[in-house]
C-alpha cells in the first residue's frame, strides 16, 4: 500500500494531502491572506496522520509543488519534504505548481474538451507566473515569468475559452475583456487534486535527486521594501 504525503506552499493556501493507491485519506486547505506556512505546516502534517491513524513511519514517499511561486513558501515546503525523505528513507515526487493549479480548477469546475486553461501566480506589480493548459494537461505554452499586456493572449482567446485562474487571474480581468474569457482568481492550488497523479509517479518510479532537489524558483529573488 502506497502512503503518500502531499505538500502544496507555493501559495497563500498552505495544503496538504495524505493518500493511499491515490485515494485522499485526509487533506487540509489553510488560507487566511498571509503566508502562515512555517506555523502551520508541520501542525497539520501532525493532524492528518492523527485523524488517518497512520503514522509518519508507514510513508512511501513524499510529494511537494516545487514552483513557482512564493520564494519563502517554497523553501518552507521543500526543506520540509527534504527533511521527511533523509528521514525515513523514502523518495522524492515534485509536480509544477501551474500544472497543480490547474487540475485543481478543472476538479471543482465544468470545463469543455476545447477549452484552454490559464493558470496565473501572482509575481507582484503586473507580473504572473504563468503558463497555458489543454485539458488533458498538455502545456500548449510554456512557463514564464510574463508582464501582462493587453495582446498578451489575443490569439488564444480568437480561438477559444479561456480560463484565466489563479491569484494572478485578478490583474488579467481588467485586462482581457473577451467573451472567450473566464475568471476565477480565488481558485488556489491543492494537494488533493494531485493524489492519483503523485500515486503514477510513485508506481513509475519519477523520483527526484533529494540531495540535490531545488524549489523551480523561475527567476531570481528581488527583496522588496514594503
Amino acid at each position: 500500500m502506497a502512503l503518500i504525503l502531499i505538500l502544496e506552499t507555493a501559495t497563500k493556501n498552505c495544503s496538504l494531502a495524505l493518500s493511499e493507491n491515490g485515494k485522499v485519506l485526509e487533506s487540509v486547505d489553510f488560507n487566511n491572506g498571509n503566508f502562515s506556512h512555517s506555523e502551520k505546516l508541520h501542525v497539520f502534517i501532525e493532524e492528518i496522520c492523527e485523524k488517518s491513524g497512520r503514522k509518519l513511519q508507514e510513508l512511501k514517499a513524499v510529494a511537494i509543488s516545487k514552483g513557482p511561486g512564493s520564494y519563502t513558501g517554497l523553501r518552507i515546503g521543500v526543506s520540509s519534504a527534504k527533511g521527511l525523505c533523509y528521514g525515513l528513507n523514502i523518495p522524492l515526487i515534485s509536480m509544477e505548481t501551474l500544472e497543480i493549479l490547474s487540475r485543481t480548477y478543472y476538479s471543482e469546475n465544468e470545463i469543455a474538451q476545447n477549452d484552454l486553461i490559464i493558470p496565473m501566480i501572482d509575481a507582484r506589480r503586473m507580473e504572473v507566473y504563468t503558463a497555458i493548459f489543454d485539458t488533458q494537461f498538455n502545456k500548449i505554452k510554456e512557463t514564464e515569468a510574463l508582464v501582462l499586456q493587453e495582446d498578451s493572449f489575443n490569439k488564444v482567446l480568437a480561438e477559444n475559452t479561456c480560463h484565466f485562474i489563479g491569484d494572478g487571474a485578478e490583474k488579467s480581468e481588467v485586462l482581457y475583456k473577451s467573451e472567450n474569457a473566464i475568471f476565477a482568481p480565488t481558485v488556489y492550488p491543492s494537494a488533493k487534486a494531485i493524489s492519483q497523479c503523485v500515486y503514477e509517479a510513485y508506481l513509475d518510479k519519477q523520483f527526484e535527486d533529494t540531495a540535490y532537489f531545488e524549489p523551480y524558483y523561475l527567476k531570481d529573488f528581488v527583496d522588496g521594501k514594503k
